[in-house]
């Protein structure tokens, strides 16, 4: 039987909105150095090649790495519509207990965009993580809402609406909007008592590279700033994407063993 394959586990927990969520446990062949639970984007799911090969290094390392799909996206039940970013924050608390009560530790947690938001406001209820850290996050939540700016007006308006982004329609409530306002991610970071790293690209399109800057400058320490010439918001090119695996590998070896 395929050793990689024995290696790699699917794992079912229930998420902060009662839905079950889907997510993949990668183990290292040996005894794991500590684990790394990740928070994908917004409208991405686990599977997104950033997910995925961030897992695999991190595996290659020695650690066990848990991605999950939050509610309503990839393999996760619930309706996306009703997305809000305090029930993704009830989602990687959910994540977090999940990966410790499998008997995972010390662990690690990253947050790849909005999922990067949630992570830094999971933070304070997740005493168990020892180090953070995001990927293309914004440093404020409502940033989001430029990607569906041209239906925002029509959301809060009727309540429910379409939105496209990405070039892919999705429905969304306004709760979502009205959610968003609620969370202070600076403050979040601020209040950080572990050390933590933020990784973004200068031509990173969808989230500025000055919302990585305002994360770092809110930071305590130990922290630490990676920028990179190139990336894009999702690291889509192969040599861009093994650089910055390689990066947040070193960042938890460092910060976890």
């Amino acid at each position: 039987m395929n050793a990689e394959r024995l290696a790699i586990e699917e794992i079912s927990f229930v998420g902060g909105s009662g839905a079950t969520l889907s997510g993949v446990l990668h183990r290292p062949p040996e005894r794991a150095l500590g684990s790394v639970l990740m928070a994908h984007c917004f409208t991405c799911s686990k599977d997104l090649h950033t997910m995925t090969r961030l897992a695999k290094a991190l595996t290659d390392a020695g650690f066990a790495a848990f991605r999950f799909d939050f509610t309503g996206r990839g393999e996760s039940g619930g309706d996306f519509a009703k997305k809000t970013l305090s029930g993704n924050v009830s989602d990687v608390v959910r994540a977090a207990t999940t990966l410790v009560e499998m008997g995972f530790g010390p662990c690690g947690i990253l947050g790849h965009s909005l999922g990067g938001a949630a992570v830094l406001l999971a933070a304070e209820r997740v005493k168990t993580v020892r180090s953070i850290v995001t990927v293309g996050a914004p440093s404020d939540a409502a940033h989001v809402k430029h990607l569906f700016a041209d239906s925002e007006e029509a959301l809060l308006r009727d309540g429910r609406a379409e939105v496209t982004i990405g070039g892919r329609t999705f429905e969304l409530e306004a709760g979502f909007v009205h959610d968003l306002e609620t969370h202070d991610v600076l403050a979040a970071v601020s209040e950080l008592d572990r050390p933590y790293l933020t990784v973004h690209a200068e031509d990173d399109t969808t989230v500025p590279i000055t919302e990585a800057e305002n994360l770092h400058a809110a930071a305590g320490e130990p922290k630490r700033f990676i920028r990179y010439a190139e990336g894009g918001h999702l690291f889509g090119n192969r040599t861009h994407a093994n650089q910055m695996a390689d990066d947040v590998v070193a960042w938890f070896s460092e910060t976890l063993t």
